[in-house]
């Protein structure tokens, strides 16, 4: 499980750095934004699953 949680950490950061480039243009696509908070959002949210299935157990 650690091993799973600290792949989904490492994609979280890569994700962030790529939003905050992206932002960082000088035209920011806004789709490419929105699809890249998306995702960051959806890592963030099975991050907390495994924390709560390691705190069941």
């Amino acid at each position: 499980m650690k091993w799973r949680a600290f792949r989904l950490h490492e994609l979280h950061r890569r994700i962030d750095e790529a939003l905050r480039a992206e932002q960082r243009q000088s035209f920011p696509n806004p789709f490419e934004i929105m699809r890249l908070k998306k995702l960051k959002l959806a890592i963030k949210d099975r991050l907390a699953m495994l924390a709560r299935k390691e705190m069941r157990v």
